[in-house]
């Protein structure tokens, strides 16, 4: 039986916008890693993800967030204006970390 909590999906606040994440806390974590995405490179990448489970087997915690929503990605892929927009992941990194 594994010592580490699943992955467990957390919908943050941010604004008017809910953040999806995969949060996962070992027993008696010591503290938390957050892996804040703005574009390109999400919370369900294989590099990051790999990246989080090692943190998580040395006592620590993990949240993967993706900063843009799941409509602001389709309009990035497009135009990438949501990931120009720097004030917005900006304000939702600064939401997410209060």
């Amino acid at each position: 039986m594994s010592t580490i909590l699943q992955d467990r999906l957390v919908s943050v606040p941010a604004g008017k916008v809910q953040l999806q994440g995969n949060l996962r806390i070992p027993p008696a974590a010591e503290g938390i890693v957050v892996f804040a995405h703005g574009s390109g490179s999400g919370r369900h990448s294989p590099r990051n993800r790999f990246v989080a489970e090692v943190l998580v087997s040395t006592g620590l915690a993990t949240l993967l967030i993706d900063l843009l929503t799941q409509e602001e990605e389709v309009i990035d892929l497009r135009t990438a204006e949501p990931r120009l927009n720097i004030p917005l992941p900006a304000a939702r990194l600064g939401g997410l970390t209060n």
